[in-house]
């Protein structure tokens, strides 16, 4: 039975899209499969890691009726990629074997029971739904995922918050050194939910997003959340995912208020002179000392060879002289997601936290606590 015929790009197009989130090892061989099931030309491709389910579908050619079965994703993929974008490419189902053909090239591949696939039960709870710009999305998390923790034993910081409440959704990640918040206005009203989204459900919807370059009428993310569980309908696919339980930090006891002083300056120069000052940070602290006067910054760094860097650069500042520390990585990584031409800084003195914001904007902070050098 042919399961489909169509091009190669868009085979392997809607692969790829179900199948980021399917590791190389399993202690379940069938996990490392994409369920596909076939209903006329309909065909929904499935993949699931026990806490993720994605799923999307397509129509292609091929003969009537109906299959399931599951075939190795990664195999599948790296198979298609081989072959050239336009060429025409077939699956063919046989017993327990599942042939793809293109041009003169076939391989058969062995198959799992689809009845084996361990799909993600969803949750009965749901909370009402809302949408947002897939665009508006992909910005928010661009804003502050690199923020999140990384295998923390605080596990509940190994994700990013999601707070939606009224016309406002809100995102928040931190590791505990430094914390990044973004916010976008809904379009509806809706009553407070607030939910973690695992790390590796984070990066899969900031690859999946679309970011607006290729706008269509399905542009609008679906969002709805479940004691344990969020759901996410976007672009022809479903994205199922569990939660991390626990309770997030209170943020906005972290976001520091009444600053002493503020100065303006250009986003790249900042981050330029930082790149340069973080190549002699020693790799164990990679601390950069932060000397702000009247009308001058100054950024030194040193390591353990005793090597030197300094930059200056002039600044709109009248304050007093304030001399402080910081992860160079830190305040990079802020700049480097950011993508306008000018950031804030507040300070108040050398022991507390600065704070970033972006002139203008009142949808993004981030907060960096510092280092004592």
């Amino acid at each position: 039975m042919i399961v489909l015929k169509a091009p190669q790009d868009q085979v392997l197009g809607a692969l790829q899209a179900v199948s980021g989130i399917v590791e190389r090892r399993h202690t379940l061989p069938i996990l490392a499969n994409v369920l596909i099931r076939k209903t006329g030309n309909q065909v929904e491709l499935t993949t699931s890691d026990l806490e993720i389910q994605v799923r999307t579908t397509v129509e292609f050619d091929g003969d009537a009726g109906n299959l399931s079965t599951t075939v190795g994703a990664r195999k599948l993929i790296d198979i298609l990629r081989s072959m050239p974008a336009d060429q025409t490419v077939s699956l063919t189902s046989n017993q327990n074997k599942m042939t793809l053909q293109g041009g003169k090239s076939r391989f058969t591949l062995q198959t799992l029971p689809a009845d084996d696939f361990p799909l993600v039960q969803e949750a009965a709870d749901f909370g009402p739904a809302f949408s947002v710009p897939q665009k508006a999305l992909k910005g928010l998390i661009n804003q502050v995922h690199f923020a999140m923790a990384v295998h923390d034993i605080r596990y509940y910081l190994n994700g990013i918050l999601f707070v939606a409440e009224g016309r406002n959704l809100t995102l928040v990640a931190t590791d505990g050194h430094r914390l990044a918040l973004a916010q976008a206005e809904l379009e509806v009203d809706i009553p407070k939910q607030e939910v973690i989204l695992p790390r590796k459900t984070v990066l899969e919807l900031q690859r999946l997003l679309k970011d607006g370059k290729d706008q269509d009428e399905n542009s609008a993310i679906e969002m709805r959340f479940a004691g344990n569980q969020a759901k996410f309908s976007f672009s022809g696919m479903e994205f199922v995912t569990k939660l991390v339980e626990g309770k997030f930090p209170d943020y906005n006891r972290v976001i520091p208020k009444n600053h002493k002083f503020r100065l303006t300056l250009g986003r790249a120069p900042l981050l330029s002179s930082l790149q340069r000052a973080a190549i002699l940070t020693s790799e164990k602290f990679k601390a950069v000392r932060l000397t702000f006067e009247p009308g001058l910054l100054s950024i030194a760094s040193s390591n353990a060879e005793q090597e030197e860097a300094k930059e200056e650069i002039e600044i709109d500042y009248g304050g007093d002289k304030i001399e402080t520390g910081f992860n160079v990585t830190y305040l990079m990584d802020a700049l480097s997601n950011m993508s306008q031409d000018m950031v804030c800084i507040d300070l108040n003195d050398s022991a507390s936290s600065a704070l970033l914001t972006i002139p203008e904007t009142t949808g993004f902070k981030y907060v960096v606590m510092p280092m004592r050098i």
